[in-house]
């Protein structure tokens, strides 16, 4: 499917929210323009965060004193795991919904080349009206069982096409913003630096691993096998119902989508980092109570210096900051030590000067 019809679904028929559909140019910072941010070992050429703020202070300051060999807190280069959120740690998460809940309901409810089953549109439907009425609750891992399904059956290349056709549409709530183009520029910064530093970084989200795969591709020095997400079962087109142990993979084969696995969320983070890192983070980036487990995993009883970081949506200008959202993760970073990240305090732009809320208060 094109993007355009994407777009045209999801806003129009999907919503019905207060951005309009004729948004032709961009003018955030294109993903073209993220792949050139690099900062240098010394840090000295930050350009968006406000460098006198208390979080810029702690991460230099740690940064630096971990990675100089004279110092007690040294960190051997093999050991300096950092660990990253995806949705509100490195992108906007509020779209007015996560991007992959977006994504299902688009390709569930409003996709014309796609028939859904009568138990997948009403999952759909359910998601839709959570999104909507903001606070209707919808159990994670019921959302990504019914998001897989959606997907099931899909090549891999088409998935990604999927993602790519959907990374097109406008980011609703916010002016001249694509959704594959809503990271935060402060914290492509960060993993930039501590590329730089010889840190290897994880991202370590609870939406589907290829999307996140495709959504970070080519903008952060992140590997596509240091992406750790929520997961789902792959086969061979022509498996059928035959056990993986007793197929032979055919040379008129593709691999295809199956159902969900896991959702990569609080202890799960911590099982899959444990099982696919084998080392413990030095280093934690989340934005919410869900990103606790990974965050504490960090920090307790670590035979390193380690630390962790909140990410806090209370931009309300340049962002779509909720007072209630931004308090109780204020509140979880106190209770656990976290070092607080304010948007609209910290960071001097968040996806560029011309992007800013539809709708401000």
């Amino acid at each position: 499917m094109k993007s355009k019809k994407l777009c045209a679904a999801v806003l129009a028929a999907a919503l019905s929210f207060s951005v309009a559909a004729g948004i032709t140019n961009t003018e955030a910072a294109s993903r073209a323009e993220m792949a050139k941010i690099s900062i240098n070992q010394k840090g000295s050429n930050f350009k968006y965060w406000n460098q006198e703020s208390k979080a810029f202070k702690e991460l230099t300051s740690y940064v630096k004193d971990v990675t100089d060999k004279n110092s007690p807190n040294f960190i051997p280069e093999k050991d300096r795991i950092a660990v990253f959120d995806l949705d509100g740690t490195l992108i906007c998460e509020t779209t007015p919904s996560y991007f992959e809940w977006m994504m299902h309901i688009q390709r569930a409810l409003y996709d014309p080349n796609y028939t859904p089953s009568a138990q997948d549109k009403a999952d759909a439907e359910q998601v839709l009206e959570a999104v909507r009425s903001i606070g209707v609750p919808v159990p994670t891992s019921n959302q990504a069982k019914a998001q897989a399904s959606v997907f099931s059956g899909m090549t891999l290349d088409e998935f990604d096409n999927y993602v790519k056709d959907f990374m097109e549409t406008p980011a609703e709530g916010l002016t001249n913003l694509k959704r594959g183009e809503s990271f935060y520029l402060p914290m492509i910064e960060v993993v930039s630096y501590l590329n730089a530093n010889k840190f290897k970084v994880f991202v370590v989200s609870g939406s589907d691993r290829q999307a996140v795969r495709v959504l970070c591709d080519g903008i952060m020095p992140v590997d596509s096998d240091n992406i750790i997400g929520t997961d789902v079962q792959y086969f061979a087109a022509e498996q059928g119902d035959t056990d993986g142990l007793k197929y032979i993979y055919d040379k008129k084969d593709k691999v295809i989508r199956g159902q969900f696995i896991i959702k990569d969320l609080q202890m799960n983070k911590v099982s899959n980092i444990a099982r696919e890192i084998g080392k413990q983070p030095v280093l934690a980036f989340g934005n919410s109570g869900s990103d606790s487990s990974m965050m504490n995993y960090a920090i307790y009883n670590n035979k390193y210096k380690a630390l962790a970081f909140g990410i806090i949506c209370d931009d309300r200008v340049r962002e779509l900051g909720n007072p209630k959202t931004a308090d109780k993760m204020k509140a979880t970073c106190d209770k656990y030590g976290y070092i607080t990240v304010s948007m609209r305090d910290d960071w001097k732009t968040i996806y560029g000067d011309n992007v800013k809320r539809s709708n401000p208060d």
